[in-house]
């Protein structure tokens, strides 16, 4: 009898526990069929109209905020935690107005042969007709004076190296198949360059793009890749990199596929002293398909993220570290691991601020909510329900005349 009555209470006791949701579970919002109470010690808290969430405490109202202090270094962080797992279609942000997500569909695309963001005012080496080179010796001759005026890359160059980039310059690539096949472009402790229309496949243990130390550069209508996930992830470094207190980048209109690494905005934990206050990023209406990681990975910077398109990432996407601003807006996520996250790899989180993004099983997991709401500039956003199949056929090469 005594058996019976445990066997019985233990049933009871499963009933009831799969009757609730379950840690970080789903637990309501429009159109939610599912459980919309917790276990015990977990508490059924609304993300958006669409969403809500099991988070840990009591149901006493509001997001838990704690203060954490690491002794060795004194430093205060206020956490807030606003951890998210979305593993079907559906919106984020504040108020979204369509059951697809990512707020309104309505509204004007973007201009696709236009400069936006952080890197408005780059003029790169001016609008001559300037300098155009078939071979990796004529490219090395046409980059090495002071300044570089307007450089037109005609073919595929296979295995030049890299090549540092001299202030004022502009690299074209000519037509829909020009660029550098196992080379890189370093542009180091310059000012005023721009980089577009450009095939980019980078050097072994090297990246594609280098920016370091430079400022008001713009990278547009380019398409990076390499070998694909395969090997080890440090057989090459980046696709495109931003470090050492570079300032002013717009990344724009460029397809990112099929690489480990794609995107490092702040190169080390170490770097502060240099970094912070610097590091001002705009990346919209680029593709990152089949890339590990890096989608950018931010430390210390400010980033603004919108209008972009990630399919197919399985480790992270968006990494904002060390203390990093990132606003993400009317972006669309397909099957990406950590889309947004705020406390991988580094010793310090990042803070994040989204809205009206598409996620199609994908998750986020942001510890703290930032506080750029507002870039100090005007830009177009393309809605997120749209961007995919816009970039798709206005990013990359061929695409804009130079």
């Amino acid at each position: 009898m005594r058996s019976q009555l445990q066997l019985s209470l233990v049933l009871t006791l499963a009933v009831q526990a799969f009757g609730q949701a379950q840690p970080w579970g789903q637990c309501g919002g429009n159109g939610w069929t599912g459980p919309t109470s917790c276990v015990s010690g977990w508490c059924c808290q609304s993300s958006n109209e669409w969403y809500s969430q099991c988070i840990q405490g009591n149901c006493g109202g509001g997001v838990t905020t704690t203060a954490a202090t690491t002794a060795a270094t004194t430093r205060t962080t206020t956490r807030t935690t606003v951890t998210t797992t979305v593993r079907t279609t559906t919106s984020s942000g504040p108020n979204p107005t369509t059951s697809s997500g990512g707020g309104s569909c309505s509204g004007n695309n973007a201009a696709v042969n236009q400069l936006q963001g952080y890197g408005t005012g780059t003029s790169g080496g001016g609008s001559g007709s300037g300098t155009t080179v078939t071979s990796c010796s004529a490219l090395e001759a046409a980059l090495s004076g002071t300044t570089g005026g307007v450089i037109r890359i005609s073919g595929l160059l296979n295995g030049c190296g890299t090549y540092r980039v001299p202030s004022d310059t502009t690299i074209l690539g000519v037509g829909s198949n020009s660029g550098l096949v196992n080379g890189g472009l370093y542009v180091r402790r310059v000012s005023n360059v721009i980089i577009r229309n450009l095939k980019l496949s980078p050097p072994a243990k090297g990246d594609a793009v280098n920016i370091d130390g430079s400022t008001r550069v713009w990278v547009d209508h380019c398409e990076f890749n390499s070998l694909g996930l395969v090997g080890g992830k440090d057989d090459f470094d980046g696709l495109l990199d931003v470090n050492h207190g570079s300032d002013f980048v717009t990344i724009s209109w460029n397809k990112f596929r099929d690489h480990w690494k794609g995107s490092l905005v702040g190169h080390s934990d170490n770097n502060a002293s240099e970094d912070t206050g610097k590091l001002h990023v705009t990346y919209h209406h680029n593709s990152f398909t089949n890339v590990n990681s890096r989608l950018p990975s931010v430390r210390f910077g400010t980033a603004h993220i919108f209008s972009n398109c990630y399919t197919s990432i399985p480790t992270s996407g968006i990494n904002s570290r060390m203390g990093a601003q990132v606003l993400v807006e009317q972006n669309h996520f397909r099957n990406t691991q950590l889309a947004i996250v705020t406390n991988l790899d580094s010793d310090y989180d990042g803070y994040a601020v989204h809205r009206n993004n598409i996620f199609d099983n994908s998750d986020i997991r942001i510890t703290q909510v930032g506080s750029l709401n507002s870039p100090p500039y005007s830009y177009t956003a393309s809605p997120a329900c749209r961007v995919c199949d816009l970039i798709a056929s206005s990013a990359g090469t061929g695409i804009i005349s130079v």
